[in-house]
């Protein structure tokens, strides 16, 4: 009997860690799906409303931005046409 039990230690000894990898990952899961549920119902996690603003300005300032150099290139697009138009005209010289 007593052999029986020095035996099971080392059982006993592998099998605490490995419990421990396999509740890890339980756990690991139920967050994970606890979170997607959060997600699905429309709670957000505390400062992800600052930082859903933050990224709405910075999206608003790009906007902007692109705005400009879409005007810019515009003007810069219509100077070089006209600066063609002349070459195009009827009795001008091309050289």
């Amino acid at each position: 009997m007593e052999n029986q039990v020095f035996a099971l230690i080392p059982i006993f000894a592998l099998a605490i860690p490995l419990a421990a990898i396999v509740l890890f990952g339980l756990q690991k899961l139920a967050r994970t799906r606890l979170e997607e549920a959060r997600l699905r119902a429309g709670g957000l996690e505390r400062g992800a409303e600052v930082e859903i603003t933050a990224l709405r300005d910075e999206v608003a300032e790009l906007r902007r931005e692109l705005s400009e150099v879409q005007e810019r290139m515009d003007f810069a697009e219509r100077l070089l046409s006209q600066a063609r138009e002349p070459e195009r005209l009827p009795g001008r010289d091309p050289s």
